[in-house]
Order: structure tokens, then sequence, then C-alpha cells
């Protein structure tokens, strides 16, 4: 990464880095720079942000370290959690940690009924395998009679238990999609290479017998605790009836598109060299463990299909990772397609970005389709101008969307959940500058 800051307000479009044969010109791509709004500070780590679809035009934010917090319509921190469920959870590393409070998703029907869900990771279950790390627990709760901005505890009702081995690679997303079924993003376990304790041979992402590895499609109103949709790839057989895709490593984090033309996309955390994006089909296998991105984990031993002789789907888009030379980040984190109108330029683009970059600074990208008929998309980073009071962190840790589309970034100082650094900002035009991050050249 370049060490050249931007200077002037001036939008300057994407320069696509490879044109099919036979284009002319490049179609407009998103800005090379946005600004950062502060919304709300004094998080442990931010890491998931939705507006409750109830009209109220609240914000609710996830803090890994335990805590659901609100953002009121008028963008003050409401000072007593809406949910705290820390007595609930496994003990979290201050340094660094994958687990934690890590996903929040409300009921389509949450107006009219209050009913909303979480992702935790909690401690082992007296069921779970000896040895084993810790549960990833999704759960119901319902707001308290009476009081909208308190969720009562007692209301918690257990969807899914998913034993994990390891405490890494939980992924967390959790979220509603178009058709009313609720989306579950696991990762494979973790520890390395999807081996050892709690991995069959051919590991969790290759495997259709067990959750980990993949993103699961469940109805939470057609059964108790769940119903598996008849439309699921494994309803019927063959494989876990709730997997709707599998083969990841990491899924950190999935979106549906607002405005229905991407559908949904998973951005998949590396291990060794590639951090890659992918849109998701109804039983598509993703590759892990077999291929990282596109890349074949083991030249020497380089399938195209899967266990079943299903074809290994290559992401859309992938970059390389600082283990490889010029690599530009460590762990992809997953956005959202903006649908907003704060950043006219920006509709339409894919906004990720990474956990940590090279060369200092909040690491955000923006990413277009390919012009014609093209399979890989093109990304260009996005400088970064502090429109605000407060810096944002070093840190990305996840992406926010409200209901009218604008996008929302959420940073930390720290490494660790915990520390009290984390922030929540609106992307907004770039209205200063003086900007946080460098470009690559």
């Amino acid at each position: 990464m370049g060490n050249a800051y931007l200077a002037g307000a001036v939008l300057i479009c994407l320069c696509l880095a490879a044109m099919p044969a036979g284009a002319q010109e490049a179609t407009p791509g998103p800005p090379h720079r946005v600004g950062l709004d502060l919304v709300a500070n004094g998080f442990d780590a931010p890491v998931a942000l939705e507006e409750a679809p109830d009209g109220s035009g609240r914000l609710f934010a996830a803090d890994q370290s335990g805590t659901v917090r609100i953002i009121a319509a008028n963008r003050t921190l409401l000072d007593e959690p809406f949910l705290d469920v820390r007595s609930r959870m496994v003990s979290l590393n201050p340094n660094g940690d994958e687990r934690g409070l890590l996903g929040i998703a409300f009921h389509p029907d949450f107006a009219d009924n209050g009913r909303f869900f979480v992702y935790y990771s909690a401690p082992l279950r007296p069921e779970g395998p000896a040895g084993w790390d810790h549960t990833s627990r999704v759960a119901e709760y319902a707001v308290r009679p009476g009081d909208p901005d308190r969720a009562d505890p007692s209301s918690e009702r257990t969807v899914l238990d998913v034993d994990q081995p390891q405490a890494n690679h939980n992924a967390g997303q959790i979220l509603f999609g178009p058709d009313g079924s609720l989306y579950i993003a696991l990762g494979d376990g973790g520890g390395g290479n999807d081996a050892g304790i709690g991995h069959p041979p051919e590991g969790n992402g290759q495997t259709t017998a067990t959750l980990p590895g993949s993103i699961l499609r469940i109805d939470v109103d057609g059964g108790e605790p769940y119903a598996v949709p008849a439309d699921n790839p494994f309803a019927g057989g063959g494989g876990r009836g709730e997997i709707y895709a599998y083969g990841f490593r990491n899924p950190y984090r999935i979106s549906f598109d607002r405005g229905g033309e991407y559908g949904l996309i998973a951005a998949d955390v590396g291990q060794r060299s590639w951090e890659e994006i992918n849109l998701v089909i109804a039983g598509g296998n993703y590759g892990w463990n077999i291929r990282e991105g596109a890349h074949c984990v083991d030249p020497g031993t380089c399938p195209s299909t899967g266990p079943r002789g299903e074809p290994l789907i290559d992401p859309v888009l992938e970059y390389p990772n600082t283990a490889r030379p010029g690599g530009m980040g460590a762990a992809v984190i997953g956005g959202y397609v903006y649908r907003g109108t704060r950043v006219p330029a920006l509709n339409g683009t894919y906004l990720f970005g990474d956990w940590v970059g090279t060369g200092g600074g909040l690491t955000l990208f923006a990413a277009v389709p390919p012009f014609g008929d093209g399979a890989q998309w093109t990304m260009a980073p996005l400088a970064v101008a502090e429109n605000g009071t407060a810096q944002p962190g070093l840190y990305l840790l996840g992406f926010g969307q409200d209901i009218a589309g604008e996008m929302y970034v959420l940073t930390s100082d720290a490494s660790g959940p915990a520390g009290g650094t984390g922030k929540i900002f609106a992307v907004s035009p770039a209205s200063r500058t003086h900007f946080l991050s460098p470009v690559l050249p």
C-alpha cells in the first residue's frame, strides 16, 4: 500500500484492472474516497448494526463483549443496554478473540411480535463433546412488554446450538432473507486446514453431514425450535437439511443486496494467501478446504469438483493477504451493496474491507461487477476522510446498513473485545481534504 495521502475533493472513477476483449470504455465506478461521520462511541468491539423494522429509526449495535445498545433516531446512544448476554457467554480474551456476541437479526414482523434473534458463544453445553471449546448459540428473545427499549432476558429460547471444537472461525452473521427465512453463517470449526479434533477427514467445509463450514437457512416460524424449508438443497436427504451452501472457512460476513440485483453475498476469510467474496447460490460448494479463493490448497492434488462430484464455485473477487508479496490485508470483512442516497456515486457498489491493512489507516474497498461477460468483479481501495471529531480505529470490525440503504462502519482501536474504543460511523461524502487512510498506487 502506498504512503501518499489523497488531497482534494474530486471524485475519481474506478479504473478497471482488466477489461473484456472488445470493450471500448470502462463503466463508471465508485469514488476513491468517502467520509465517515461519527454516530456513536464507547463500545468495546461493535461487530453488527441493524435498524429495527418498526418505523422507529432506532439502530441496534451488537458489541462483541456481550451487549446490544440502542442508537435512537436522533442518534443518541441510550445508556442502558437493550440486551446483556455477558453472563451467558464464555469468558473472552480481551487481547483478541473470535468468540462473543456476533450477530443480531430482527424478525420481519418485529413491529407486531417484538421477536429478535442473536448469535453468541456460550460455554460448551453439558452434552457437547469432551475437550471441545464452546457452543455457538442462536437464541430468540422478545422485547419487554411496555418498554420497547429493553429486551426481556427471561424470554430466551434456544433455536440452534452448534458445538465448536476450537475458539476461532465462528463467522456469526445472522439475517432474514427476502424469503423470510433466517440465514446463519458458520465457520469450519476453527484450527488450521479444517483438520484435527472436530473435523472429519474431508473437513467440515466439504461434508454436508455437519453444520460448520456452511451457511444455513431455517424457518423460525414453521416448527419448534425451527423447521427446514422444503426447498433447501438437502431437505430431502444427502446432507443436513439446514445447509443452504457450504465449502466455507470463516464467512465473515454475509448480506443480501437490498436492491435485489446480486442476492446473497459472503466474504470468506482466507488462511494462507487469499481473501474472497462469493455470490452464494442454493446448494453451492465454495471450495474450502480444497481451494482457498480460486487457488488449490494442495497444488499436487487439485480437483475441480467436491466429494460428491459437484463443481467448486470460484469467488467473484479475491485479493492477496499479507502472507503474499504485495498483500493488502489480513482478514476480509464483508459489507453490503450500497443502496443509499448520501453518496450517489457508490450506488450499486459492494462496500467491504479488511480487519487491518498495510500502510496504516482504516482499510475499505469498493467493488463493481464486470464490464461485459467477465466473471470477476473489480475492486478499488477507498480513502477515508475524517468528517467528524473522532478518528476511526485501525481495526475494522464490521458494517451496518439501515432500511434506507445507508451504510455504517464499525471500528476499534484495539485488537480485542475490550477497552471502550469502539466507534460507529456513517458513510458520507468526503468533505475534507485530509484523509486518514492511503490508497494503493
